[in-house]
């Protein structure tokens, strides 16, 4: 067996399927449409949506296989991702890369393998729509139009998840997405009894800031807090763009002391973006956390509604402080003037 080599842009490869915000999330009917079509028309036992991470070939579609995923290193879509052309390996028995391969000689039995590969709207290879046969094939040039045809379908599917679930202000999740990573998310951190706490945040008089300095200052601010916030989570932890100013990064294995650590760290780094925007003027951020309780809370809907009703407690507060500190200077300067 041949192990797959790594392409050589696979970096910025892994970034822009990062990007996507699709690992790892539920199946999608869109998806898995076009694998039943591809096993229904070439009449094979297996096909798949497959998108190759960096250890590892997720499936986002997955029709004749009970798993979601398996290791890079014995996939057949490692290989085909380090070109553009199909991949067509029509006898795996007489190829020295497949041969010995444990998908070859064990379950699922591959012997045939043809896969097409999937580029990011950026031209990075994400992964395949590819089909799987346990007897040898051979596809005419007509079936391999066909199949080519489907991953173009594939492709414009992935292009529409990232720009409905993708905040380009930031390049964060925006609020869709975060809701259909934060699920699975939930559901595993309850599976395995990992804590898991919500941080919701505000950027303090952002439209006051937007006003006086404009768009362009504003977006500045935006992106710099986004960086902040995604540079310091680290996976699988999940942030994003809810609304204007408001942002939410989910934290899993926490503690207080991780929690302080990342707020001390995000507020170190986004005082540093901030300078570097010229501003001459303090910008600060707000925050409220809500632990999450899987009792309490049932949907990620749940848990966001809660530290959303926690921000609007705390700035509900802040507002009467300040209407109470008028309220009392201005009792002070009518008392000046008897």
């Amino acid at each position: 067996m041949i192990k797959p080599n790594f392409p050589k842009n696979e970096d910025k490869r892994i970034a822009a399927l990062k990007e996507l915000n699709v690992l790892d999330t539920p199946s999608e009917e869109r998806f898995d449409r076009l694998t039943r079509m591809a096993k229904n028309s070439f009449d094979v036992p297996i096909s798949l949506v497959s998108l190759v991470d960096s250890q590892r070939q997720w499936f986002k579609s997955c029709v004749g296989l009970p798993v979601r995923e398996t290791a890079r290193d014995i996939s057949f879509c490692g290989h085909a991702i380090l070109g553009d052309e199909p991949f067509i390996i029509p006898d795996t028995h007489n190829d020295i890369r497949f041969a010995d391969n444990p998908l070859v000689l064990n379950e699922p039995n591959i012997r045939f393998y043809a896969g097409i590969p999937l580029k990011a709207a950026t031209g990075e290879m994400l992964g395949t729509l590819c089909i799987i046969d346990t007897k040898p094939r051979v596809l005419n040039a007509t079936q391999i139009q066909a199949l080519q045809d489907l991953a173009y379908l594939a492709e414009r599917e992935i292009a529409i998840t990232q720009i409905t679930t993708f905040d380009h202000t930031t390049n964060l999740s925006n609020r869709r997405g975060f809701i259909a990573l934060a699920s699975q998310g939930l559901s595993l951190s309850h599976k395995h009894e990992i804590k898991a706490g919500l941080i919701c945040l505000d950027i303090n008089n952002f439209s006051s800031i937007n006003e006086k300095y404009g768009d362009s200052v504003a977006d500045k601010l935006l992106l710099g807090f986004a960086d902040s916030l995604k540079k310091h989570a680290i996976e699988p932890n999940i942030c994003a763009r809810l609304k204007k100013d408001e942002f939410v990064t989910l934290l899993f294995d926490i503690s207080s002391e991780k929690l302080d650590d990342y707020l001390s760290s995000i507020t170190r780094s986004f005082n540093d973006k901030v300078k570097q925007t010229g501003l001459n003027v303090s910008v600060s951020f707000s925050y409220e956390v809500v632990m999450y309780q899987p009792e309490k809370h049932h949907i990620i809907d749940d848990l966001l509604n809660d530290g959303q009703r926690a921000m609007q407690e705390q700035k509900k507060s802040k507002i009467e402080k300040i209407r109470d500190q008028i309220n009392y200077l201005s009792g002070k300067i009518a008392i000046g003037r008897d």
